[in-house]
């Protein structure tokens, strides 16, 4: 992931009172990202800024990645899976499914497959970390679903040497 996102300038903002908590633009020599850690936990403010690593991401897949991708999320919409990793990304789903003029929307749906795609990364560099507790109901994507996912990124973007995505067999 980190050298396909190349050199990243991290900004740590202590901009009280705004609505956006974290950002990222690219420019020629970098992917600026600025996020805001007043009065936030720590785990937020780490979670802000892999989700932008993600929709940051997102841009620089390749066709047979984006492909994949979507392959595993209309494969989720095609089995009625309406739980997501994360609040944007079900929002997000949740808007496209609304109506049928919003599930024909391509603007509705480049949303959400960034969305759950950035979520996704953010979870699958989280889980790298430490172990983490998936959580179940109606707004949470089922866990065989999740495994399919970060299964698929971790294809793509294989942990280092050392780091396990999941515990092996028999341990």
């Amino acid at each position: 992931m980190a050298r396909r996102l190349g050199t990243c300038c991290i900004s740590l903002s202590a901009e009280p009172g705004t609505t956006i908590n974290s950002q990222w633009t690219e420019t020629r020599t970098c992917l600026e990202i600025s996020v805001v850690i007043t009065d936030r936990e720590e785990h937020d403010i780490a979670m802000d800024l892999l989700v932008c690593f993600g929709q940051a991401l997102w841009e620089k897949l390749s066709d047979a990645e984006l492909r994949a991708y979507w392959l595993v999320l209309s494969e989720e919409i095609g089995s009625g899976v309406t739980g997501e990793i994360d609040e944007e990304a079900l929002e997000e789903k949740r808007s496209l499914l609304a109506s049928r003029s919003h599930a024909s929307s391509r603007r509705r749906l480049a949303g959400y497959g960034r969305a759950s795609f950035a979520g996704t990364a953010a979870e699958y560099v989280h889980c790298l970390w430490h172990d983490v507790t998936t959580r179940t109901g109606p707004g949470y994507l089922p866990a065989p679903y999740l495994r399919r996912r970060l299964d698929l990124l971790a294809r793509s973007f294989p942990p280092d040497r050392g780091y396990h995505l999941f515990p092996r067999s028999g341990s």
